[in-house]
């Protein structure tokens, strides 16, 4: 399946598009730490202050020394003649996000959205994609806004279930890789939504009310808050499932899906001991800590590398490169011969035998224990193939 738009065209917009995203999510988290920060080191005020004042804090930074006070409220008079939102850095990393994750999975080839032979074409997979987007939004928001918002526990257990189901179902439909990106584009969507159709409208009626000298409602505030809290706790998930292409061990695993919700647990469990500290509940720091051992558990490599150790001696170079011909080089060479890649993918060349050889312990890892190589499998690549290049490997590494 050919890529809509050229490969150069879809390289050089991927590394631009790149590292706009990379750029806005940096300020975007950062904002949501320092603020979140700073609420949870907020302290009386030294001294008697008039309107709705929550807190203070000093801080030391480049040379100066900073006072912060929050209010929960303005009256006309302290109306600032600049007022500075934080919005357009979550606007800006989910518009890039969604700009990648166009030219990357619904515009390429194909075989990075679906694997090989799935019923799903280019189009309606691209379709699929985009709804679950949607999709995400509008349960998380209902839930958000049902009688469930005044038992944030069950709320919280709830939401997590419904997760725990999408990323299994993502897992059926769409690539190992591709499912693992599509849950943090729909996570990474309800926080940029938390922004734009929650925190700044309520925050803007609080401000045309105190503007028109009318008694302000501070329920959208309270909201606001609670939303905002929800977006930090996601951000080591969201982060995580977003450079997780890197983690094959992780997405090519058969268990996949329950390895994303292991690490996705645990990076939760992260960011409250991050924010709570000393004052952390051990049931939570030990959750945290259980998901994450189990996850790296579940990823160890298991009985098929040792089977294929035993049979090392027993494939030749010549079988095993052969097997490499057919499967992998169409991509992996020098001159590339599918049209999806200008370049070879990540500088990885396997056209001759000893480039083979240097990359062994990657080809391993790849197409033999996670079996997320070939992408989407698209030039079918068996198991028995798998098993035989996997002998040989074994075989280079015990020095056979």
């Amino acid at each position: 399946m050919p890529p809509v738009l050229s490969p150069l065209l879809l390289e050089w917009l991927g590394a631009l598009v790149r590292v706009a995203h990379v750029l806005a999510g940096i300020l975007w988290i950062g904002d949501s730490f320092l603020f979140m920060w700073m609420d949870s080191s907020l302290e009386p005020a030294r001294q008697k202050r008039e309107g709705a004042v929550v807190g203070e804090l000093w801080m030391v930074h480049s040379g100066g020394f900073y006072e912060v006070v929050k209010r929960r409220s303005l009256a006309p008079a302290e109306l600032p003649s600049n007022l500075y939102w934080f919005k357009w850095q979550s606007y800006s990393t989910w518009i890039s996000g969604a700009f990648l994750l166009a030219i990357v999975y619904w515009l390429g080839g194909g075989a990075v959205l679906v694997d090989s032979g799935s019923r799903l074409t280019r189009g309606a997979a691209v379709a699929v994609s985009a709804a679950l987007l949607v999709a995400g939004w509008l349960v998380y928001d209902g839930a958000c806004r049902s009688p469930l918002r005044r038992r944030p526990a069950l709320l919280a257990a709830l939401l997590g279930l419904a997760f725990a189901a999408a990323a299994y179902g993502l897992t059926r439909v769409f690539g190992a890789r591709a499912a693992w990106l599509q849950a943090g584009a729909m996570l990474g969507t309800i926080m940029a939504a938390n922004v734009w159709r929650v925190i700044i409208p309520g925050q803007a009626r609080m401000l045309a009310q105190t503007r028109a000298g009318e008694p302000v409602d501070t329920a959208p505030g309270v909201l606001a808050k609670e939303r905002s809290t929800h977006n930090h706790y996601l951000t080591f998930p969201v982060l995580f499932l977003m450079l997780s292409q890197h983690f094959p061990a992780g997405y090519g695993h058969p268990l996949g899906w329950l390895v994303l919700l292991l690490v996705c647990g645990a990076g939760v469990a992260l960011k409250y001991v991050m924010n709570a500290r000393a004052r952390s509940d051990w049931r939570a720091v030990t959750a945290g800590a259980v998901s994450l051992v189990a996850a790296v558990v579940l990823t160890a490599p298991g009985r098929a590398s040792a089977a294929g150790a035993s049979l090392a001696i027993a494939v030749p170079d010549e079988q095993a490169f052969a097997i490499v011909e057919r499967r992998c080089i169409t991509c992996h060479a020098e001159h590339p011969s599918n049209p999806a890649f200008p370049q070879p993918p990540s500088g990885v060349m396997l056209d001759r035998p000893d480039r083979l050889r240097a990359m062994a312990p990657r080809v391993r890892v790849r197409a033999v224990e996670t079996k997320t190589m070939p992408l989407g499998n698209l030039t079918g690549m068996t198991d028995a193939e798998r098993d035989t290049l996997g002998a040989w490997l074994a075989g280079l590494a015990s020095g056979h």
